[in-house]
């Protein structure tokens, strides 16, 4: 017996390191985990208050039509009547807020079309796909389309 206590150090030693990273583990958790979280599942009720003290980002459809109508009836009439402004052009709010002084940045061509539209096995087949390096030779979009009705 004497013998079995002398040599069960070599397994107490790590049980205790063992016992002693769960307890540190449980402290931790405890004190960086909100206590309301997974309330409602994986969700923390508490988020919401947090989110609506963030500012307004986007403007919204409805406010950019406002003062660009004439975009508007152009992408109305064609195959992006459905894609919202800002999914394009970004949050726009603050420019809404301030037309003078925010100016949005136009977006770069190339990289918002092919976000969409390069060729992917992935996209339903009713889904205009091109390969833009065969598609284009290298021109950008808005060269032969018009991004708001891009079949004109």
């Amino acid at each position: 017996m004497r013998r079995l206590l002398h040599d069960s150090g070599h397994l107490l030693r790590p049980a205790i390191v063992l016992l002693a990273g769960i307890g540190l583990f449980l402290v931790l958790r405890g004190a960086v985990i909100p206590k309301n979280f997974g309330q409602y599942g994986h969700y923390r009720p508490g988020a919401l208050a947090d989110i609506r003290k963030r500012p307004i980002s986007f403007a919204g459809q409805d406010t950019c039509v406002m003062c660009h109508d004439d975009q508007a009836k152009a992408r109305a009439a064609g195959k992006h009547a459905h894609v919202a402004c800002e999914a394009c052009h970004g949050p726009l709010a603050a420019h809404a807020n301030d037309p003078g002084s925010v100016v949005p940045k136009l977006p770069e061509v190339g990289a918002l079309c092919r976000r969409c539209h390069e060729k992917d096995a992935a996209k339903p087949k009713w889904f205009p796909q091109v390969a833009t390096a065969d598609h284009s030779g290298g021109a950008l979009c808005n060269t032969c389309h018009q991004p708001h009705n891009p079949h004109l």
